[in-house]
């Protein structure tokens, strides 16, 4: 029985093969997934998900792409879903240094969105871990390229006592020592078994088995296309099928010399701790 740390089952670019991929996950043996809205106008829409399949865990958050464009009573907002969704999560919310200073200014996945500051993105961020701790609610944090800003907001905010989990965790490998006493769990993605991401996988080695999960963060960054085993029809088939987490639990398995069951056992475990 597998479990999907982190996806965006609620991306439209999903909506059209929506059945098709509820049907691969039951196959495979979903037993959970967290799914979470990543701006006011799709937290909807994964409640939606939650009221219609028994495998969703949702979560709410405002992620730093669309900090830029939260409306003023975006925090109440918040809280009025949490309140609303007695089971849902806050995330995915965090800091993004990458949109700022390596970004293209014509990339199409930022078109339309104001690109708040660091600064900014780290008002909203500590204003949702706070919100976490208040209610002992998992935090699902994305960082690219601000892994100094991240570590001074965990060290600085009130935390969940269940702890967070760094999703796609790809800072260095000397913070995790800091990160697991704050209490940080970190999800694997398919994406770093890529060649080129050997500093990642050599991270997840170090990641003790009692804090590690595993994720697709489908449909965005899909894995090698020789690791997969499910894939979107055409002209979707670019994306990360969400189904592609058995073949992120093997490949993983084999990363770290143990069996699969018990590894799928572990993260079982690590999953129903933080999220339920």
């Amino acid at each position: 029985m597998f479990h999907d740390a982190h996806n965006h089952l609620q991306f439209p670019e999903l909506a059209p093969h929506l059945a098709a991929v509820v049907a691969d996950l039951r196959a495979i043996g979903l037993a959970r997934a967290a799914v979470n809205g990543s701006a006011e106008a799709d937290w909807p829409d994964v409640a939606a998900l939650a009221r219609r399949y028994e495998f969703v865990v949702p979560s709410f958050g405002l992620h730093p792409w669309d900090a830029g464009n939260r409306s003023p009573r975006w925090l109440d907002k918040l809280r009025a879903a949490l309140d609303a969704h007695p089971t849902a999560h806050i995330g995915e919310i965090g800091l993004d240094r990458w949109m700022l200073d390596s970004a293209r200014p014509d990339d199409e996945r930022l078109a339309g969105l104001r690109r708040a500051p660091l600064d900014e993105q780290a008002e909203i961020f500590r204003a949702q871990l706070a919100l976490a701790a208040e209610r002992n609610l998992a935090a699902s944090i994305h960082c690219v390229d601000a892994h100094g800003a991240l570590i001074d907001a965990l060290e600085t905010t009130s935390l969940p006592a269940r702890g967070f989990l760094l999703h796609a965790y790809s800072g260095p490998a000397e913070m995790l020592p800091r990160l697991l006493k704050l209490g940080a769990c970190f999800s694997f993605n398919g994406y770093f078994l890529a060649e080129r991401k050997q500093r990642q996988r050599d991270t997840f080695l170090r990641v003790p088995l009692d804090r590690l999960l595993v994720e697709t963060d489908a449909p965005a960054i899909p894995m090698p296309k020789k690791y997969r085993t499910h894939a979107l029809p055409a002209p979707d088939d670019h994306l990360n099928h969400p189904a592609n987490i058995a073949a992120t639990y093997a490949a993983l398995a084999e990363l770290r010399g143990m069996p699969l069951e018990k590894l799928t056992a572990a993260v079982a475990e690590n999953f129903s701790r933080l999220f339920t």
